[in-house]
């Protein structure tokens, strides 16, 4: 079922393929994942040039006329499942949840069940935005399945709609707790000696490049500087553990927020996260850096230690300024208080 229409000119440089080609170009504030567009392209709903288009490998030019018909919420054939959720704020238009790790946010390939997708639909009944589509309903972004902390949920299309337009401004705060192998520093010529990295006031670390998909991995994500989309990253020191800094926590917080973009722009400046099993690069710490109880729980973490600990955007329906916290979970907390104890 569909509704309104949006339209677009293809800009500078598009991507071959028109699925491709409309996944860059789309506004962000349809909320529309490449799969979904794939999917309105087969059903008729995408026209080129004023005519229906419904293969999605067909050609994209430059200055091609782009219009979408978006969809309106349907009946959802996903199954709720009662599983908690830590909400954390609820209104009728929006819910703040505190996810936990080991969950993913949306069914996909190999997560048909389970995921906080299915808990929403449990608690909010059909009180969710359908502009996602059947298996993203109210989902405006995401974070990393092992990842914790906090989302906003969309609960009507309007307030859908105005939370991905600013997200596409890059208006909503996000900041993440991390530890790292290493601490950053304005004193390392290393770090000073690599593309799109540069040091602003108070010792904050900014790291600049596109990002694009992995072509030997596409479960991975890759710096570049040709193509891809662009990315900011920004991250300060908040803390060093043990001697010479061999671990840190630090506070990152996002200017554009893409897949994998902390993950990926830490391991890129030689800082991956702690337990992350696709960029993180384990390394043997000597003992004398950390103490044996320390190095151990660094081995055996379980997963990449990330918390999207505050969230503020402003309300998309009152205007009212919305800001949320939350603290690291157990996990990555008994994690701080041993690399703390460790360098006493």
């Amino acid at each position: 079922m569909l509704g309104s229409t949006i339209k677009f000119t293809l800009q500078t440089d598009p991507p071959v393929r028109l699925d491709k080609a409309l996944a860059r170009e789309i506004p962000l504030s349809t909320a529309l994942s490449r799969t979904r567009i794939t999917q309105l392209i087969a059903e008729g709903a995408v026209k080129i040039n004023q005519s229906i288009q419904k293969n999605p490998r067909a050609r994209a030019a430059l200055g091609d006329l782009v219009e979408v018909q978006l969809p309106v919420p349907g009946d959802n054939r996903l199954v709720p499942e009662k599983i908690a959720l830590d909400v954390i704020y609820e209104d009728e238009d929006i819910i703040v949840i505190n996810k936990p790790s080991n969950m993913v946010v949306h069914p996909g390939k190999g997560s048909e069940t389970g995921t906080l997708v299915h808990a929403l639909l449990a608690h909010c009944g059909a009180s969710l935005s359908g502009i996602g589509g059947d298996t993203r309903p109210g989902i405006v972004h995401r974070i990393d399945k092992d990842t914790s902390g906090l989302l906003v949920v969309a609960k009507t299309d309007a307030a859908h709609i105005n939370l991905a337009q600013q997200f596409q401004e890059h208006s909503v705060e996000r900041e993440y707790d991390a530890v790292v192998y290493g601490a950053p520093s304005g004193d390392d010529p290393r770090l000073l000696g690599i593309t799109g990295v540069c040091f602003e006031a108070n010792r904050v670390l900014r790291i600049s490049t596109q990002l694009a998909r992995s072509r030997a991995n596409p479960r991975r994500q890759t710096v570049t500087f040709s193509g891809g989309r662009h990315a900011i990253t920004r991250t300060r020191v908040i803390k060093r553990f043990g001697k010479s800094g061999v671990i840190s926590k630090l506070s990152c917080w996002l200017e554009t927020g893409r897949t994998h973009q902390i993950r990926v722009h830490l391991a890129y400046v030689g800082h991956g996260l702690i337990g992350d099993p696709i960029y993180g690069s384990p390394r043997k710490l000597s003992s004398k850096f950390l103490t044996p109880e320390a190095a151990r729980q660094i081995e055996l973490f379980e997963r990449q230690a990330l918390h999207a600990r505050i969230i503020g955007f402003m309300h998309p329906i009152s205007g009212q300024a919305m800001r949320f916290e939350s603290q690291v979970p157990d996990d990555m907390a008994n994690l701080i208080e041993t690399l703390d104890l460790s360098s006493k």
